[in-house]
């Protein structure tokens, strides 16, 4: 058997079925149903129990599978160091994120990235929804949280913060609130989180907390969107810094309480990428990082 037809049995392994595995190999579901037929019939055993709701690997299967997956992978390190000394790096890099960081972030930085390696065709999926790196075949994935739980490897390309901020004529409309608890008054404009409650949180340097409930009239889910809310002047809304630096520059909006941390979620909030596998990084995938840790930390 030649090597893509290790990677398509791996594959199918991965992803539990013929479509799935097919979405990720850009293949027709037959074509990989055919090649998982004929590495069965070359080893004369079965690989996959199939149904007709599910696919599961065997015994032998797994068994087979966890042997070549390691030998695999070093086939393919060696294919992508040797093909790195001798050109540019070069081939598809697949990197999701969200649809504010990526128009905001990433967008601004694809000239410079192009300029410098024009052989690396990118395909980029900005998306608020946070997916499977394995099931969507993602090289990378740019996530704003806290540090990140699970099974992929993730660095953190920058730390995030968070302001309250307004229009000046807005603020010289409702009067500029004093502390943060004098939020409660204002009409603020919010991003209602799965899970989370309508309260901002606050802390100084000292240690001092102020966790605030805020309410008002429009309760936006996009943060760009909610961005041109507080730049229309409707009322004070939290967002993040790399959301409102040129607005902050250029007066547009104004920050209300120097001195405190503000969140919705957590303090420790920042730009993680995360990335499936340590041992095995195709160059375009470490160039990629290293780009983007050096613009963005």
């Amino acid at each position: 058997m030649d090597l893509l037809q290790l990677r398509t049995l791996l594959t199918v392994a991965r992803h539990g079925s013929f479509a799935a595995a097919a979405r990720v190999l850009d293949q027709d579901p037959s074509a990989v149903s055919r090649t998982v037929a004929a590495a069965e019939a070359h080893l004369g055993v079965r690989l996959f129990q199939r149904s007709t709701r599910r696919l599961a690997v065997t015994g032998v299967g797994q068994a087979y599978l966890d042997r070549i997956a390691p030998l695999l992978e070093e086939l393919e390190i060696a294919a992508e160091e040797a093909r790195s000394a001798r050109r540019a790096p070069s081939g598809t890099l697949r990197l999701t994120a969200s649809v504010a960081w990526g128009q905001e972030c990433l967008v601004p930085l694809l000239p410079e990235f192009r300029s410098l390696y024009p052989e690396i065709t990118l395909d980029l999926r900005f998306t608020d929804a946070n997916l499977d790196l394995l099931a969507e075949g993602m090289d990378l994935a740019i996530r704003l949280a806290p540090a990140p739980q699970g099974d992929l490897i993730s660095t953190r390309l920058r730390r995030t913060t968070y302001h309250v901020c307004a229009t000046p004529e807005y603020l010289d409309r409702a009067g500029r609130p004093a502390d943060p608890q004098e939020l409660r008054r204002h009409d603020c404009l919010r991003m209602q989180l799965p899970g989370q409650d309508s309260s901002w949180h606050f802390r100084t340097g000292l240690g001092e907390e102020a966790h605030v409930p805020v309410t008002g009239s429009v309760v936006i889910s996009s943060p760009l969107a909610l961005r041109e809310a507080a730049r229309a002047g409707l009322g004070p809304a939290l967002l993040a810094d790399w959301l409102i630096e040129e607005d902050l520059v250029a007066g547009r909006l104004v920050t209300l309480f120097n001195g405190w941390e503000a969140t919705a979620t957590g303090f420790d909030s920042g730009a993680w990428a995360l990335y499936p596998s340590r041992s095995y990084m195709p160059t375009r995938l470490r160039v990629m990082l290293d780009f983007l840790k050096k613009h963005l930390s």
